[in-house]
C-alpha cells in the first residue's frame, strides 16, 4: 500500500478581530524554542514560513492508514496553533483571506527575489493550498501517473473549495485561490510528459528562460516531488475541516494507484488538450460542489453530483484494495450534502453576520472545537 503525506498552510489571525497577523516569524520562533523542526532545527516534523508573514506551514509524515492520517493532521494543526497562541493570535484553515488585506512579504533573498520578479502578483498572493504526496516506484511510475490523472484534478479542486472570499468580497467562487494561484506563469495543467527524460528536460528548460528561479517554482497542478520519491498534487484549497483532506488523500492516493495500473497493462494516457483541463479547472473553482463541472470523460459540463461520482467510480477498485471504498463513499456524500468550505463559510456569514466573527467561527473549526454542516465525512474505524 503507497504511503501518502498532507502539506496543509495555514492562515494566522487576530484573535479579537479576525484579521489577518504578521505573526509567522514569532510562532516560527515558538517552535523552535520547544524543539519542533521549524526553519530547520533539529526536531521531528517542519513547520515552516511561507511567502507571507501572515501563514504558517505543516506536514504530515507518510503514512498508509487514513485513520493515522487523520491524527497526523489533527496533531499539526493544534501543534501549529499551540505555538500560533505563544505568538498572541490564531490559525485559521481558510485558502484566502476573507477580511481586506495587505500582506507582508517574508524575510529571506528567495522571497525578495520572487517580489522583485513578480511585482504585484506576488504582493498579492496571500493563499493557503493543501498538497497530497503520494508514493510511487520510480520516475519512469511517477510520470506514466502524472499523464494519467490529469482529467481528474479538477475534481478534486470543486471538493476542496474553500476561498469564496476575497479582499472583504464574495468573488462568486468556491476555489478563488485556485484563479489567484494559476497568475504564477508555471501553475496550471500541462501537457502530458511521456518520459522522465522529458519531464526533466522540459523543467530544466523552464528553469533556464531565467523567468523562474529555480525548480521549486515548478508550479504544474502535479508534479514529481523534488525531495522525496513521491508525485505531489496540489490543486487543493486548504480544507476548513481535517477530515476533508484525508478524503482528498485516499482519492488521490486512488487516482494513482489506478493510473500505475493503467500503465502496467498499457493502456495509454488519456489524450485531452490542456486547453479544455483549464476550462476544467475554472468550471470546479467557480462552481465547487454547488454548480456544473466538466465530466473528465465526456468533456462537458455536468452536474456536480454526476462528475464526483464517476470520480468514485473510476477508482473504486484501487479503493476497495486499500480498504478505502465505504469511508470514501459515506464522505463523499456528506460532503455533497453539508458542503464544503466555500459552503460554509458563506452559511456561517450569514449566520454571525460579518467576516470578522465568520473568520474567528473558522480558527475554532480548523482545531475541530465545532462541527456541522459540511464538518466533513466519517473517519474508517
Amino acid at each position: 500500500m503507497r504511503s501518502v503525506g498532507v502539506e496543509e498552510e495555514l492562515l494566522l489571525v487576530d484573535p479579537r478581530t479576525g484579521q489577518p497577523a504578521a505573526s509567522a516569524g514569532a510562532v516560527l520562533a515558538s517552535a523552535l524554542r520547544s524543539g519542533g523542526r521549524a526553519a530547520g532545527a533539529g526536531g521531528e516534523i517542519p513547520l515552516e514560513k511561507e511567502l507571507h508573514k501572515e501563514q504558517v506551514e505543516c506536514a504530515t509524515r507518510p503514512v498508509t492508514g487514513m485513520d493515522e492520517l487523520h491524527r497526523e493532521i489533527r496533531r499539526w494543526r493544534a501543534e501549529a496553533a499551540r505555538h500560533a497562541e505563544a505568538a498572541g493570535v490564531l490559525v485559521a484553515a481558510l485558502a484566502t483571506c476573507p477580511l481586506p488585506v495587505e500582506p507582508s512579504l517574508s524575510v529571506g533573498e528567495r522571497y525578495q527575489w520572487i517580489a522583485r520578479q513578480f511585482g504585484l502578483p506576488a504582493q498579492e498572493q496571500l493563499t493557503c493550498g493543501c498538497h497530497v504526496h503520494v508514493a510511487v516506484d520510480s520516475d519512469e511510475e511517477g510520470v506514466a501517473v502524472l499523464d494519467r490523472i490529469r482529467p481528474w484534478l479538477s475534481v478534486l479542486t470543486a471538493l476542496s473549495a474553500n476561498s469564496p472570499f476575497w479582499q472583504g468580497e464574495d468573488t462568486a467562487y468556491g476555489s478563488y485561490r485556485s484563479r489567484v494561484w494559476n497568475r504564477w506563469p508555471t501553475a496550471g495543467p500541462v501537457d502530458p510528459f511521456g518520459t522522465p527524460e522529458r519531464y526533466h528536460e522540459r523543467v530544466r528548460a523552464m528553469v533556464a528562460t531565467g523567468a523562474i528561479r529555480d525548480e521549486g517554482m515548478i508550479y504544474f497542478d502535479a508534479r514529481l516531488a523534488a525531495s522525496y520519491p513521491t508525485v505531489e498534487i496540489r490543486v487543493a484549497d486548504v480544507c476548513l475541516d481535517a477530515s476533508t483532506p484525508v478524503l482528498l488523500a485516499a482519492l488521490v492516493r486512488g487516482l494513482v494507484d489506478t493510473a500505475a495500473r493503467d500503465w502496467r497493462a498499457g493502456r495509454p494516457s488519456p489524450a485531452v488538450d490542456t486547453s479544455l483541463l483549464r476550462l476544467a479547472a475554472w468550471r470546479a473553482a467557480r462552481s465547487g460542489l454547488d454548480g456544473p463541472l466538466i465530466h473528465p470523460a465526456t468533456l462537458r459540463e455536468e452536474s456536480a453530483a454526476a462528475v464526483v461520482h464517476a470520480l468514485y467510480g473510476h477508482v473504486r477498485e484501487a479503493l476497495e484494495d486499500n480498504g478505502d471504498a465505504g469511508f470514501v463513499k459515506e464522505g463523499l456524500a456528506g460532503l455533497q450534502a453539508g458542503g464544503n468550505g466555500a459552503r460554509v463559510q458563506r452559511e456561517l456569514l450569514r449566520t454571525e453576520g460579518d467576516l470578522a466573527s465568520m473568520v474567528l467561527r473558522c480558527a475554532r473549526r480548523t482545531l475541530g472545537d465545532e462541527t456541522g454542516s459540511g464538518s466533513g465525512p466519517a473517519l474508517p474505524r
